[in-house]
């Protein structure tokens, strides 16, 4: 498994200074969640780390490895997933061959990718939709189809954008603990996600963005204390379990 470290990212859009300075490490065994208003500078940021837009300054690493002249598939093939919050499976192919196509990153053998593929369905509980049409499938179906379709890619750093909205309460407590899981296999995960009950159950840590820049690093506790971000985005009445 493999640390990811951000040292320095900015990144502006004519004069719109989208993410400035930002800089931190995810390591293996730990998730760490990205929060802030809406315009924060958060998809920004995956954006850059998976090479889908280049930074003006700073850079990205995983492990030794500096990743500035990799594109989004070569970084995803040195074992930097994500997920993208408009979820969007190949609505015509059943849900099976749509894991398929992220297992075919490791192998050119479609025996291999299907069983490759079987088995991140069974371990998300969803052998039974294996041949559904990936089009038919509710929303909450859905998320854990782009969750499947990623890790079928084996990565070692996981960053996945907002994988809980849209999801009832059980629903989330199930994707909660199922995330724990892929951290307790190793994984560094990062997370961007408003649902801030679900952040403060899931995270081991937590970066808080305001208008791209950093104002708070910390553990939930830490961060669901803290004056700045109470103020910025939380709200005076936030409760540090989770409650409002």
């Amino acid at each position: 498994m493999a640390t990811l470290t951000t040292d320095g990212l900015t990144k502006s859009f004519g004069g719109l200074r989208a993410v400035q300075d930002v800089s931190f490490v995810a390591r293996p065994g730990r998730i760490l969640s990205i929060i802030g208003p809406n315009g924060a500078g958060k998809t920004t940021v995956f954006n850059l780390l998976t090479g889908f837009i280049a930074p003006d300054t700073g850079s990205v690493r995983l492990g030794d490895m500096n990743l500035a002249k990799l594109s989004p598939e070569d970084r995803c093939r040195a074992g930097l997933a994500r997920t993208f919050q408009v979820v969007q499976p190949f609505r015509g192919l059943s849900v099976l061959d749509n894991v398929v196509m992220g297992a075919m990153l490791r192998t050119s053998s479609i025996a291999e990718a299907r069983e490759a593929a079987a088995s991140v369905l069974d371990e998300l509980g969803m052998s039974r939709l294996k041949d559904m049409r990936a089009g038919s499938l509710p929303i909450g179906d859905r998320k854990r189809l782009e969750m499947a379709k990623v890790l079928a890619t084996r990565p070692s750093v996981l960053l996945l954008d907002e994988v809980m909205g849209g999801l009832i309460p059980i629903e989330v407590q199930r994707m909660i603990s199922f995330i724990h899981g892929l951290r307790d296999r190793g994984l560094a995960v990062v997370v961007i996600e408003h649902h801030m009950s679900a952040v403060m159950r899931l995270s081991d840590e937590v970066l808080v963005l305001q208008n791209g820049q950093p104002i708070a690093h910390g553990s939930p506790q830490e961060i669901g204390r803290d004056p700045k971000v109470l103020s910025a985005y939380l709200g005076p009445n936030f409760q540090v379990d989770g409650g409002h």
